[in-house]
């Protein structure tokens, strides 16, 4: 019988964790900044009619600019990890079937966005990994 214990680098699970939160506060900061052309990919996405779900885009737009700029954040310094990368998961879900899937000039940023939900379930599914 195989142990399931693995040996990870502790350097190496905070880089991870830096470097997948950086996209989240990166794209919040243009949800915040430059809200007009975020809506604007909304409006000419195939499936854009599902970022009108919660009401006009400009909320949308503005209120996952902070949630991801706050989960990102949490993610990067590693307070609540579990939480953040839930969090940014919820966003992740919604802006990828809004923005790229139907769209196959943007095939590659849809399996990018996969990679990054990689990224955010091994924070889920690992939440004892004490790295600070």
């Amino acid at each position: 019988m195989q142990s399931n214990t693995v040996e990870v680098s502790g350097f190496s699970v905070r880089l991870l964790r830096v470097m997948v939160s950086l996209i989240f506060i990166v794209a919040s900061l243009n949800h915040l900044i430059n809200t007009d052309k975020a809506v604007a990919r909304i409006a000419n996405a195939k499936f854009g009619a599902l970022g009108h779900l919660l009401g006009p885009p400009e909320f949308s737009v503005i209120a996952s600019g902070v949630v991801m700029l706050v989960a990102g954040l949490a993610l990067a310094v590693g307070y609540k990890t579990k939480w953040a990368a839930v969090l940014l998961i919820l966003m992740l879900i919604p802006i990828t079937l809004t923005i790229q899937v139907g769209q196959m000039s943007t095939i590659g940023p849809l399996f990018k966005n996969i990679a990054i939900l990689g990224g955010l379930l091994f924070f889920v599914l690992n939440p004892k990994l004490k790295t600070q």
